[in-house]
């Protein structure tokens, strides 16, 4: 199994508001530094988003690829790559706990690049991508709730 980077941020909104930002595709490119695109291309019974297509322009990694997402409620949210150009495999998730008035979310992601990287310059990149990410996230609920 390939291994995967971990991260957590603190964001200060109840769990539901957190996954609508989440849940919200059409609005990523923007809050979504990199993220230039994305389209709904299933949904799902709940009415979220099952499979999304999305065109990422991150400076030197630019890729199109689709994920299928697994959703469970406000709690928890998880991926898996379905075909990209760049990327062989990616598999996350966001895990989202209620903590004090607010919610821990913790991110997990393992990406697989068709060109080889070494581990360790890639979990630097998984993490940069993940602190983004979160950051991104937050500053979006917060002044979506605040």
């Amino acid at each position: 199994m390939a291994e995967q980077s971990t991260q957590s941020i603190f964001i200060d909104a109840d769990p539901a508001a957190v996954m609508a930002v989440i849940a919200d595709f059409a609005n990523y490119p923007v809050w979504a530094g990199s993220v230039k695109k994305a389209d709904v291309l299933a949904a799902g019974a709940d009415g979220r988003a099952r499979r999304v297509a999305f065109t990422l322009d991150a400076g030197p990694v630019r890729d199109d690829y689709e994920l299928e997402y697994r959703w469970d409620g406000d709690r928890r949210v998880e991926w898996t790559l379905v075909k990209g150009q760049m990327m062989r495999a990616q598999n996350g998730r966001y895990v989202l706990e209620p903590s004090g008035g607010g919610t821990n979310v913790t991110y997990w992601l393992s990406v697989e690049l068709a060109i080889p990287m070494l581990g360790m310059l890639k979990r630097k990149a998984e993490r940069v991508v993940m602190d983004t990410a979160l950051k991104e996230l937050k500053k979006r609920v917060e002044s979506a709730t605040g």
